[in-house]
């Protein structure tokens, strides 16, 4: 087959990104280019043009747009999600990207005859907001998802997987809070928190956590495309991928805010009370909603994974794929906050 994709595309293959307007679309669409693979990129959002990129600008629920952006594709790589950070609401929009947008996203696939597509899921699709040390990929999913995000990206990655055949190689791939670079979500977040001089620690500040830089990410998921041959244990499997070394929450926050010159929390506050805080808020928006509609600061999934241990272990990936992280949290820590350096306290 890896010739023949050879053939076909002229390079190292044709791949189309789907999501890859996004934080981690536009770094894998610049490593597959790096890579000498050719790339276009599908995505409902406009983008910041990458030289050597294709782009296509529509609704992944769109069949006829999305199968002719996928002409004469040899893999896809779907990175497509509403932001997890609103998550606790617009249920209807979950599921019409992630649930009805795969389903259509796989129907597209199978009407142009691709033979690979590698899913991005989330390891925290087997969360269920207690605490959870080195968790593989043979634990349920969440039996009781926090919130719309987890739920629907469950339900996502188990369409991808149960569409795996002869005609069409599925994997799954579940990083953990992607950080790095344009990082629309975990430091601008730590960042808002040094600006409003954010006081307080949620528990004991002792809870580790998986961070995965996001070029991490995007090595996994061509490894994972990479591997999809006919027979190979990786097609219709799922794969936690991760820095490798857990952290703690907190330390990692702290880190980040002392290189941007903010000052850290040091007040502990209890996780119960917190937990319950968060709870009531989301509760009080949601009785206000039909009057003003209103983002809460706290929502529970905020809140847990803040303040309980939530790391996986990738051992799956590293034997039958061969991923290894290649960034230290160091190098992660320092390559990111370059970016954000327009953020430092003056």
């Amino acid at each position: 087959m890896s010739e023949e994709i050879r053939q076909r595309s002229g390079s190292k293959g044709k791949c189309l990104v789907v999501g890859g307007a996004g934080f981690l679309g536009s770094h894998l669409a610049e490593d597959l280019i790096s890579r000498g693979y050719t790339v276009s990129v599908y995505d409902i959002r406009s983008a910041d043009p990458i030289e050597g990129v294709t782009y296509f600008q529509g609704d992944i629920c769109d069949l006829t747009y999305l199968s002719k952006a996928m002409e004469g594709c040899d893999i896809v790589f779907s990175c497509v999600t509403p932001s997890p950070l609103i998550g606790y609401a617009n249920r209807d929009l979950f599921f019409h990207v992630n649930v009805q947008g795969t389903n259509t996203l796989v129907n597209a696939c199978k009407q142009k005859g691709v033979p690979k597509l590698v899913q991005t899921s989330s390891a925290t699709v087997v969360y269920n907001g207690v605490d959870l040390e080195n968790g593989n990929e043979m634990l349920p999913y969440a039996a009781k998802p926090l919130d719309n995000y987890i739920l629907t990206k469950g339900l996502q990655e188990q369409i991808v997987l149960r569409a795996n055949c002869p005609e069409l190689l599925t994997c799954v791939i579940r990083p953990n809070a992607i950080f790095g670079p344009r990082d629309p979500y975990i430091l601008p977040s730590i960042i808002d928190a040094g600006r409003t001089k954010n006081k307080f620690i949620i528990g004991s500040g002792y809870n580790k956590i998986d961070l995965t830089y996001v070029r991490d990410v995007t090595q996994g998921l061509i490894l994972a495309a990479e591997s999809l041959k006919p027979g190979s244990v990786s097609c219709g499997s799922a794969y936690n991928m991760t820095n490798e070394y857990p952290v703690e929450f907190w330390n990692f926050n702290s880190r980040i805010l002392t290189r941007l010159n903010y000052p850290v929390p040091t007040i502990h506050l209890p996780y119960k009370l917190i937990y319950f805080c968060a709870w009531f808020l989301v509760l009080l928006c949601w009785i206000i909603s039909p009057i003003k509609k209103i983002m809460p600061i706290l929502t529970p999934i905020k809140v847990t994974l803040a303040g309980t241990h939530a790391y996986f272990s990738s051992e799956k990936a590293k034997k039958e794929l061969g991923y290894k992280a290649k960034y230290s949290m160091e190098e992660a820590i320092d390559l990111s906050i370059k970016h954000f350096d327009y953020a430092k306290k003056k």
